[in-house]
């Protein structure tokens, strides 16, 4: 009978109830949200890299050889020679390395030249291998596997031409044109900086700068493109696994002390976690308007509340004629708010799946950003949790209101 009531109550008075409804679930929507894209995001940038235990670049910041490195973002402060490679990746404690080289691009995305380790050994996520979406790794010296985003953007599809450019900029005027490559496969989406990358072979970037001179090729100069001839003198970084995790330390104190040339190596789980940290100020920025939406919602549910009850005067009057304690009339503004509360709730939370339904492929295809459909986390469900106690808690002041009607 008590929330028989509270539903009539509210029935008649459906015009304000509608639209404070609606603005509490809009609110509700845009907080868990926000919350979901936040806890996806940093899963996805924890794991952007997996199961790498050392990456090795010239002596620079942490998070600067993390950047160039992995995120393809900055430049690197100097090269590492060719010898210094090969000399750490002979190593007893090494089982494999994945050589980087950075530099050139092609219409604004990077190109990583590499060996065929890459997509044996690289891994994303819970420890995901590169799965390929169509073709096959390089195997001649003018073929590439495009990224996901990048074959996507650009329309590029298995045996297509296509010319890299020298430099990083989206528009280059020095052009490897006479060393057009062909697409020999495309990988599957990641949701890391690998969709946005074009992988080449060592071999093919000292091909396409042989006969250059920084960054201009040199009038009349055509090297031949013998297999030793090609070998390069240095690389931009290189990625490390070891046959066992209690080599780490060891390994990065011997690289860092690396008598020959600078070298500096770090655990990139531990330097995602600092990144991560640098930009905790704009996931709390996000966080805050989030919750500043919830809270008006809820200043208007009480105000509309707490309007209504001047005009519910005689509905007070008829419930106290028929034995109805102040109490109880303070429980039914209590039980209508939170009706309306919980309400949101479940049609925000029935939203926000069916968006991440219709919208994930996009979002994972357009953007790398996997969104998981599972809402019952703990994190959400203590939002929920907050949103409903804050119902009760704003809602007090109208049943307060309500109660010395009442009691009068």
């Amino acid at each position: 009978m008590f929330l028989r009531l509270a539903l009539a109550s509210l029935r008649s008075r459906k015009g304000s109830v509608l639209l404070t409804f609606l603005a509490i679930t809009v609110s509700v929507f845009v907080l868990l949200g926000v919350e979901q894209i936040r806890q996806q995001a940093k899963s996805s940038f924890n794991n952007t890299v997996s199961g790498i235990d050392l990456i090795v670049g010239a002596r620079t910041g942490d998070i600067n050889l993390l950047l160039y490195s992995v995120f393809r973002l900055g430049h690197a402060s100097n090269n590492i020679s060719w010898q210094s490679y090969q000399h750490i990746a002979a190593d007893p404690n090494v089982a494999w390395t994945i050589p980087v080289a950075l530099g050139d691009s092609h219409k604004g995305y990077r190109v990583m030249g590499t060996t065929a380790d890459y997509f044996n050994h690289f891994r994303f996520g819970q420890n995901r291998p590169l799965v390929l979406a169509e073709g096959k790794p390089f195997s001649q010296l003018y073929e590439l596997v495009l990224g996901s985003e990048v074959a996507r953007s650009l329309g590029y599809q298995i045996g297509d031409e296509l010319v890299l450019a020298h430099g990083l900029g989206s528009t280059s005027f020095s052009q490897h044109k006479d060393k057009p490559f062909r697409v020999a496969g495309i990988l599957q989406a990641t949701g890391t900086p690998v969709d946005q990358t074009l992988h080449v072979s060592l071999q093919a970037i000292e091909a396409i700068h042989s006969g250059w001179q920084n960054g201009v090729k040199i009038p009349g100069a055509d090297h031949g493109h013998d297999e030793e001839d090609l070998t390069p003198e240095s690389i931009t970084a290189f990625m490390v696994g070891l046959k066992s995790k209690l080599a780490t330390f060891r390994l990065q104190r011997q690289i860092n002390t690396y008598d020959s040339e600078a070298l500096q190596a770090i655990l990139p789980g531990v330097t995602l976690s600092q990144l991560w940290q640098m930009m905790s100020a704009m996931e709390n920025t996000l966080r805050l308007i989030a919750a500043l939406v919830l809270l008006a919602s809820l200043l208007g549910l009480a105000a509309m509340l707490l309007a209504s009850i001047k005009e519910r005067q005689g509905e007070i009057a008829v419930m106290r004629a028929i034995g109805a304690p102040p109490l109880f009339v303070f429980a039914l503004i209590q039980a209508e708010a939170l009706l309306i509360s919980l309400g949101g709730i479940l049609v925000a939370n029935l939203l926000l799946i069916s968006c991440i339904t219709v919208a994930g492929n996009v979002l994972a295809e357009r953007y790398s950003l996997f969104i998981d459909g599972k809402l019952l986390t703990p994190q959400l469900a203590f939002y929920m949790g907050v949103i409903i106690v804050s119902t009760l808690l704003v809602s007090v002041i109208p049943g307060i209101s309500a109660y010395r009607k009442a009691s009068g």
